[in-house]
């Protein structure tokens, strides 16, 4: 039949059997979305490894501004506003979406693959 089903963020998805990816993707695929750059990448993985996380903490993480990688990751639904950090100033809290885990082909965030010590030690609190 060509079709097939995956588990993916807690659900299912019919897909199409990998043999016939190729033949049909031009068909049936959208537009591709620009490549996401470096800096939302590590954003991202920022993000999906300590949420929920501020704007502050990840940018202390990665030691430089990241208001427009957020929008960019805001944007195209990767990412989401989960809440305020109960401190002063209630900063918003990022958290990622159900299309992060739709894209990345995740069941759920337990799928994402475990750290390495030494290159993430600013990611443990």
């Amino acid at each position: 039949l060509g079709l097939m089903m995956a588990e993916v963020a807690g659900g299912y998805r019919v897909i199409i059997q990998p043999a016939l990816y190729v033949d049909l993707a031009e068909l049936i695929s959208p537009p591709p979305l620009p490549q996401l750059s470096s800096a939302a990448l590590e954003t991202l993985a920022i993000i999906s490894y300590k949420q929920p996380i501020t704007r502050g903490e990840l940018e202390a993480a990665r030691g430089t501004g990241c208001s427009s990688t957020l929008d960019t990751l805001q944007e195209r639904d990767l990412i989401k506003i989960v809440g305020q950090k109960d401190v002063v100033g209630k900063p918003l809290l990022y958290g990622t979406t159900e299309r992060f885990l739709l894209e990345f082909g995740l069941k759920s965030l337990d799928d994402l693959p475990p750290l390495d010590e030494k290159p993430t030690e600013f990611l443990r609190s």
